[in-house]
């Protein structure tokens, strides 16, 4: 039994916590956190503007407290952003789970080969572009009719 307990070694959770984290706040040797300075406090938002927690920060519950009073503090004074827009570029079409599929069971995301082949006929959609002619600009629509075949072409190749 004495040597099963031997063999344990280390435990696992502070195998996680190797060293702890230093504030910022600390290191700095900052007295007091004001709402003006936006440098320091950006440091303690992420790229999204929300306040990063005490664990990733270093930061004491006082600090903390701080940090978010001075960083609502400016939000308000609109010294600092509520959000920031990340665009992501997503992959595209469809549900995640119809990808796994490879065709099999002909669920409801997949489609005959016949059925997702596009016709497009450039000059009958020329020709109903013509016929509203009268809301468009003289001469507009044969370029429009080919940024609309234009459109058609690649939503065709995005669907393959």
């Amino acid at each position: 039994m004495a040597k099963a307990a031997a063999k344990r070694g280390k435990n696992k959770d502070n195998a996680r916590r190797s060293k702890k984290k230093t504030s910022i706040l600390t290191t700095e040797r900052v007295e007091y956190v004001d709402y003006k300075d936006v440098n320091l406090l950006r440091r303690f938002m992420s790229d999204r503007a929300k306040i990063r927690a005490r664990r990733v920060t270093g930061n004491d519950s006082q600090q903390q407290k701080e940090i978010a009073r001075a960083v609502k503090n400016a939000r308000e004074m609109a010294l600092l952003p509520y959000t920031n827009r990340v665009t992501t570029q997503r992959g595209g079409g469809g549900r995640g789970r119809d990808r796994d599929r490879d065709g099999e069971g002909g669920g409801r995301g997949r489609r005959n080969e016949e059925e997702t082949e596009l016709q497009i006929d450039i000059p009958e959609i020329k020709h109903d572009i013509e016929a509203a002619a009268p809301l468009i600009a003289e001469g507009a629509a044969e370029q429009v009719a080919e940024e609309v075949a234009e459109v058609l072409v690649e939503a065709a190749e995005a669907t393959e």
